[in-house]
């Protein structure tokens, strides 16, 4: 026993402190005040979590204490080699990981593109937003945000602007892919996706001219959305980085890391990389690179029984260059999931050219950096190509953070964590002057964990698909639709899963596991509840 805490201690993820605490929420008229960091970080060595200064740090203190670099890497599951997916050919992302902390368990709240940023972005669980599905839900509908500039801030970025940092938004931050609303055939008056957030969007359009172009892009100024009917599933041509937009992202980015430098003010820069989201575009020596490197088939791609399959029409809504068969054969699978993987390389080759210009103007040392995917994605796992499910493939994302001076580094942490949680963590750890925020967060700092003082801050994560709601602890998921019928409250179409040793059980035990079930089933109704049932 006294080994197993030890090692433990040693991995950065005893659990000590307050498990229970959680910051303090702000809303209108009421400041975010956060603990303190700590003047000097400490690690655990030896028996109970005993603990020891680590090397002195640069000293942070007082308010717009950090940069932030925050990277959003569009349908970016956790097919990382620094998440031990051998096949996985992505060295940045992993030298990032060895000089801050991965995370095993971040969860989106949607497992969709514009609805997971929109909790992010603006700390607001679903529950209490009712955005469990739409794209749109920044800048249309009820949940709209409000064109004028309110006493609180709506959006992370804007907080931090009114705080004083310059904040530049690049590629996809929100759903957009410039942060400009237009839809994807051009119509749209082109007002900013998050009114009073960004001091400049400076998203480079090459050949393609707009947005929704160069998301949807092929090589040569092609895409998707350009009329011309050009719809493959992947091209690997393209012989250069800034042939495909984002190699130009990058550029861009670096561009403005230079000015960042010579300003001498705190900055936020948002930038948000479109691969590996379908079409699967690279250039051809990311696919090159996996020539004759096995690449393994989907580990369960058995159907699961409950009502939460779906067919994949993303993903065959393309030509395909192989049957279109569902399932896919062994060949077609392992040639989409090779696809995958190419797209994952060429953009971690761009964050890596991002990172190297941090270090290059001196800017590391006091720069945050967040790595994010917006959701998963399934690579075939029960027969599924795609997101927009409850299963644990699609809702479990990337995240990997680095602040400098912040606990240990090199580490994995199990903690549960939902994406509503980063927004009142980067405010913890910045102490930005501004602190109103429109609504209150929903989410809570998992800045003890980063720490390494807390080996967890929630004891699940909870996530939301359309009318189903779904629930990750330690071991298990539960996944269940509400009763539309008030007369009969409750759930429906219940499933269980033991994702203890496999993440992909299609397994259903709620009818044998009871206590379980109606445990985890209250742990939602709660989670309803607290947030004001929005659903």
């Amino acid at each position: 026993m006294k080994l197993a805490l030890i090692g433990l201690a040693l991995l950065g993820l005893f659990p000590v402190g307050d498990r229970n605490h959680e910051p303090r929420r702000n809303h209108e008229g009421s400041g975010f005040r956060g603990r303190r960091l700590p003047s000097q970080p400490t690690e655990f060595i030896g028996h109970e979590g005993a603990r020891r200064p680590l090397k002195p740090e640069p000293s942070f203190s007082g308010p717009n204490r950090y940069n932030v670099l925050f990277i959003a890497i569009d349908d970016l599951r956790p097919e990382l080699g620094c998440y031990g997916v051998k096949e996985a050919q992505s060295p940045n992302l992993d030298r990032l990981a060895k000089s801050g902390m991965v995370f095993s368990r971040q969860y989106a709240v949607v497992p969709t593109c514009g609805a997971s940023r929109y909790a992010l972005l603006t700390g607001r669980a679903p529950a209490h937003s009712g955005v469990t599905a739409s794209n749109e839900a920044l800048y249309q509908g009820k949940t709209a945000l409000n064109p004028m500039l309110l006493p609180g801030a709506q959006t992370m970025p804007e907080l931090f602007r009114r705080s004083g940092y310059q904040t530049v938004n690049i590629g996809k931050i929100s759903h957009t892919a410039d942060g400009r609303v237009y839809a994807y055939n051009g119509a749209g008056d082109g007002r900013p996706e998050l009114p009073h957030a960004w001091d400049a969007l400076p998203t480079p359009f090459g050949d393609w001219k707009r947005g929704w172009g160069i998301f949807f892009a092929y090589e040569n100024g092609k895409s998707r959305e350009d009329g011309q009917g050009h719809n493959a599933l992947m091209e690997f041509t393209a012989k250069n980085d800034d042939d495909l937009p984002d190699g130009q992202l990058a550029r861009e980015a670096i561009s403005q890391i230079k000015g960042f430098k010579n300003s001498g003010k705190p900055f936020f820069l948002g930038l948000g990389f479109f691969k590996p989201h379908l079409p699967f575009v690279a250039p051809k020596q990311d696919w090159d690179a996996f020539e004759g490197k096995p690449i393994p088939l989907p580990h369960s791609p058995h159907k699961p029984a409950a009502p939460y399959w779906h067919p994949s029409a993303e993903f065959y809504k393309y030509s395909l260059p192989f049957a279109k068969k569902q399932p896919l054969d062994d060949d077609a699978a392992r040639t989409a999931r090779r696809a995958y993987l190419a797209c994952v390389r060429y953009t971690d080759r761009q964050v890596g050219k991002v990172l190297d210009a941090l270090k290059a103007e001196g800017l590391d040392k006091n720069t945050i950096v967040v790595v994010w995917g917006d959701h998963g994605w399934h690579l075939g796992e029960q027969q599924i190509w795609g997101k927009h499910s409850p299963f644990e493939r699609a809702v479990r994302s990337t995240l990997i953070v680095r602040a400098p001076g912040v606990g240990p580094t090199g580490k994995v942490s199990d903690a549960l964590i939902e994406n509503d949680d980063l927004y009142p963590t980067l405010v913890e750890l910045c102490q930005p002057r501004f602190t109103k925020t429109h609504y209150p967060l929903d989410g809570k700092s998992f800045l003890p964990v980063l720490a390494g003082t807390q080996r967890t801050v929630r004891d699940s994560a909870v996530s939301y698909w359309q009318d189903a709601v779904t629930v990750r602890t330690a071991t298990h998921r539960l996944i269940a639709r509400r009763n539309k019928d008030p007369k009969n409250p409750g759930f429906t179409d219940i499933a269980l899963y033991d994702l203890s040793k496999d993440l992909d059980s299609t397994e259903n035990l709620a009818d044998t596991t009871h206590t379980l079930r109606d445990t985890l089933l209250k742990t939602l109704q709660t989670a309803l509840t607290n947030h004001g049932e929005s659903l």
